[in-house]
């Protein structure tokens, strides 16, 4: 992997029975550098997308749109805080994301990624981030404190 890219990961099956249908780790706060990436990735494929959820408190800036590719996509914000983007394609077929907060460590990033993607998962984020150690410190942005 290269440092500062962003990780994406999906389902597999086509059941689509789990809360979430995948992951995305970005690496920052730049919506615009960071959703470029996501949405080239997601378009090539499921096709076009018409616009993506994002909640406002995880990203530095909060655009309406953002053209990619040549294609407009809608960025609609919430404030919901609930680590996760909804991205639409069409008119109503909707895939549900976890969002890994970019300054989460890898092992703990990696482990709810892969709890996200799982048929069985019916977990909200909430409850995926205890138990694979994501932190509240890392959903708020705040640097772990060093030692003294």
């Amino acid at each position: 992997m290269v440092p500062g890219t962003a990780i994406l990961r999906m389902e597999t099956t086509s059941k689509r029975t789990g809360t979430f249908d995948g992951a995305w780790w970005p690496r920052s706060r730049d919506v615009e550098d960071q959703l470029s990436g996501l949405i080239t990735a997601l378009t090539a494929r499921l096709g076009p997308l018409a616009r993506v959820g994002l909640d406002a408190s995880a990203w530095d800036q909060t655009p309406g749109h953002l053209v990619i590719l040549g294609h407009m996509v809608r960025i609609d914000w919430s404030a919901v805080s609930d680590s996760t983007m909804i991205v639409t394609r069409g008119d109503q077929d909707h895939f549900l994301f976890l969002v890994i907060p970019p300054g989460t460590a890898s092992s703990p990033a990696r482990a709810a990624m892969a709890m996200a993607v799982r048929d069985d998962n019916d977990a909200p984020a909430e409850q995926i981030f205890a138990a694979t150690g994501v932190t509240r410190d890392d959903r708020l942005g705040v640097p772990p404190r060093s030692p003294d």
